[in-house]
């Protein structure tokens, strides 16, 4: 397993993290969340990823349970605040000084531990101030429960700003999460160039795009059973705009050589891709099975050779997503209860 610098940091973060979004406390019991975990740290996966509103707060209390036994010092462990968690009240969400504080303590709780070594605002919050937010922040890092301070899918404008803040305040903006893959690469035209002039580093999600570039999902066919294009629970929700442009699916059909060329299945094309990109610290990936895990870790230390990737370009040509516009759209506007 690659280590990658997150950031303008000295942390170094496993580049292949592992994340339990769809997965831990909805989709799979926690037995199976467990062997999963297992598997990432026996394939030298150090970096665990997760958020508080992750099934409800569950997802951190299955994550925290299985990786209690271990070297805490070993593990760089993320977790994420904005979006409704509890009850969801009208404070049980957003970036205000009150939710943040009392999030945290609720987090480092189900989590078992006594810090986070990220700690990312999930998306950006259009109704607090973003001083408010910062200070809270720097709160968090000084009070010894936070290492790093991160964020989730802000455009290059809001990082800017909240750098600046960051600044003054002396703590370290370090990453951004983003959705990143061969069809979505909204952040390739203003956030990357951003964040390369301010030393944060994308730790991207979904380079699998939920699947889709795994080549699974056919054009004109019924999803695979037991897909997560079939799962009720959320999965289905997050696939289907990409299931329903069978062009889309027609055109990863034709990545298929690139991939058996390569030596690579094409989950691990995908995630060896967004690799390549030198301001993506790591990939997330997150798993059903525990042989997900250690078929996914292959794609680390992969090099693609250029003439490869411009093939990959050619063969997707306008079915990929480029519209840095898509980054706004990600943050709602106000508050969801």
């Amino acid at each position: 397993m690659e280590h990658r610098y997150l950031g303008n940091s000295g942390l170094k973060i496993s580049e292949i993290t592992y994340g339990n979004w769809l997965t831990h406390g909805s989709q799979v019991e926690a037995d199976v969340a467990t062997a999963c975990v297992r598997a990432a740290l026996d394939a030298g996966i150090t970096s665990y990823d997760t958020a508080d509103t992750y099934a409800n707060t569950a997802a951190e209390t299955v994550l925290g349970e299985a990786l209690k036994n271990e070297r805490r010092e070993s593990l760089e462990i993320f977790t994420k605040v904005y979006f409704p968690t509890g009850p969801k009240g009208p404070n049980d969400t957003g970036l205000s000084r009150k939710h943040i504080s009392e999030s945290i303590n609720a987090s480092l709780k189900r989590l078992q531990t006594d810090y986070v070594d990220l700690y990312q605002a999930h998306r950006f919050d259009y109704e607090t101030p973003l001083e408010e937010t910062m200070v809270a922040f720097a709160d968090v890092v000084r009070a010894g429960k936070a290492l790093y301070i991160g964020v989730s899918e802000w455009t290059a404008d809001q990082l800017k700003q909240a750098a600046a803040l960051a600044k003054e305040l002396k703590i370290q903006l370090i990453s951004n999460q983003p959705e990143y893959s061969m069809l979505q690469r909204a952040i390739e035209g203003e956030v990357v160039p951003a964040s390369e002039q301010l030393g944060i580093s994308q730790i991207v999600w979904s380079p699998v795009a939920q699947g889709v570039l795994t080549g699974k999902y056919k054009p004109g066919e019924q999803p695979p059973a037991g897909s997560r294009a079939t799962d009720s629970k959320g999965g289905s929700d997050m696939i289907a705009s990409w299931l329903s442009k069978d062009e889309v699916l027609a055109r990863v059909q034709e990545l298929r050589p690139i991939a058996d060329e390569a030596g690579l299945t094409m989950a691990q094309l995908a995630i060896a891709w967004v690799l390549q990109n030198k301001n993506v610290a790591a990939a997330i990936v997150g798993a059903s099975r525990p042989e997900q895990v250690t078929d996914n870790v292959q794609a680390s230390g992969v090099e693609l050779p250029a003439t490869l990737l411009a093939r990959i370009d050619e063969v997707l040509g306008d079915a990929v997503e480029r519209d840095p516009g898509r980054t706004y759209e990600k943050s709602p506007k106000t508050r969801l209860t």
